[in-house]
């Protein structure tokens, strides 16, 4: 599988990675697996981490659909991170940007440390979702 998802349990926050080459279809089939988490966990914050690809084939059209698509995490007051690594910073900042409206408090990012600054966390420790 191109993904796993995992959980901390103390702070609320679902992890979901994405390993190896992402396509438009990979990250579309992601979408629709990260919504089946989400309801499970309940999360207080999520981030996407991009850091373990080592492709992001993904075009801007998918991009722009996928930003103005419903919401995988609830709006209210639950915090969102996306790590993306350079050969993927580009594109989901243009995620970031044309989200906007669907999307607000995104933060890309380039390292989980950042991550982790936007979040407040010290010592994330999370377990794997089955």
């Amino acid at each position: 599988m191109p993904y796993i998802f995992d959980f901390d349990l103390t702070k609320g926050i679902l992890r979901s990675k994405l390993i190896g080459r992402v396509t438009d279809e990979v990250l579309k089939d992601f979408f629709r697996a990260d919504a089946d988490y989400v309801v499970r966990t309940e999360p207080q914050a999520g981030i996407v981490d991009f850091s373990e690809t080592t492709s992001f084939e993904v075009s801007a059209r998918a991009i722009g659909d996928l930003a103005k698509s419903p919401l995988v995490l609830p709006s209210s007051g639950v915090r969102r991170v996306v790590i993306a690594p350079p050969h993927a910073y580009g594109l989901m900042r243009m995620f970031e940007i044309a989200g906007e409206t669907t999307r607000p408090d995104i933060h890309v990012v380039r390292t989980a440390r950042e991550a982790w600054a936007i979040l407040s966390v010290t010592n994330p420790r999370f377990e794997p979702l089955e």
